[in-house]
């Protein structure tokens, strides 16, 4: 008996029945798949040209993608004769147990939603989460991306994120620099309050309609302590801050005024 005896009509009709099914099903993914991508950048361009904002654009886009990713896969699920209401059901039971095992997921997605609603801050803005630093990339249901000075992308759980402590250091459209500058206690104090406020005056990004000035801050142990407080815009922080402290170095050695390293004198007594 050969091996063709063993094939019924009925079992190569469902064979055929299958495989048409199965490439149909293949057929669907691909084409949902497709679909997704050129809907969640329509969705994504359609809401840039409105000036839509870009936090949201970017989270509206996703949600397109995954909702007709969805569809689709019940879609599949249907050709092969599954109840999609009985496999909610299915889910919803496991949903619990499994919901469990994910807390800090589903603690995270919950910190994403109230990320997205209250919005402390939004892509592009500069901020401190978790203890790491940089410019936020994006805002999903689950993770925060920034990009650091030096070019890292770290990912922070939105849970972390939320339940912390957040510093938005761009959310104003000003911002104060602070430099602190030490000098030696036999300098003139005006001599050095006018050495350093030229510093300030010689700074063409700062803004004028702030306070920008030289303040005492205090009378250390080896030095008399300054901070030069100059108010710019968020763009121009970094370049302004290092032009700062170069020129404050400058305009002390000019007037003569030294600038003291920690020291401490010991006096030895002989009997």
């Amino acid at each position: 008996m050969e091996w063709t005896d063993w094939l019924s009509p009925e079992l190569i009709s469902q064979a055929a029945d299958y495989a048409i099914r199965i490439t149909g099903v293949l057929i669907l993914l691909i084409v949902a798949r497709t679909i997704s991508i050129w809907a969640g950048r329509m969705v994504v361009r359609g809401l840039r040209q409105s000036n839509f904002d870009e936090t949201l654009t970017k989270f509206f886009g996703n949600l397109t993608r995954y909702a007709i990713l969805t569809m689709a896969v019940l879609a599949c699920l249907g050709v092969f004769g599954v109840q999609t209401t009985s496999f909610a059901a299915v889910i919803a039971a496991a949903g619990f147990a499994i919901g469990l095992a994910f807390q800090g997921t589903l603690g995270s997605f919950s910190a994403g939603v109230l990320l997205l609603t209250f919005r402390p801050f939004k892509v592009g803005d500069y901020v401190k989460l978790a203890g790491e630093e940089g410019t936020v990339e994006e805002i999903g249901l689950f993770v925060t991306a920034i990009n650091t000075l030096d070019n890292r992308r770290i990912i922070v759980p939105n849970s972390e994120a939320a339940g912390g402590v957040i510093e938005n250091m761009t959310a104003h459209p000003y911002r104060r620099i602070d430099v602190n500058v030490g000098t030696e206690y036999p300098a003139d104090l005006r001599d050095a309050r006018a050495a350093l406020q030229t510093v300030i005056d010689a700074e063409p990004a700062r803004v004028e309609s702030e306070d920008s000035h030289v303040y005492l801050l205090e009378l250390g142990e080896s030095s008399i302590n300054w901070q030069v407080r100059v108010w710019v815009r968020p763009d121009d922080y970094w370049d302004v801050r290092e032009r700062v402290t170069e020129g404050a170095k400058d305009a002390l050695d000019r007037a003569g005024i030294g600038i003291p390293f920690p020291q401490m004198d010991v006096h030895l007594r002989q009997s």
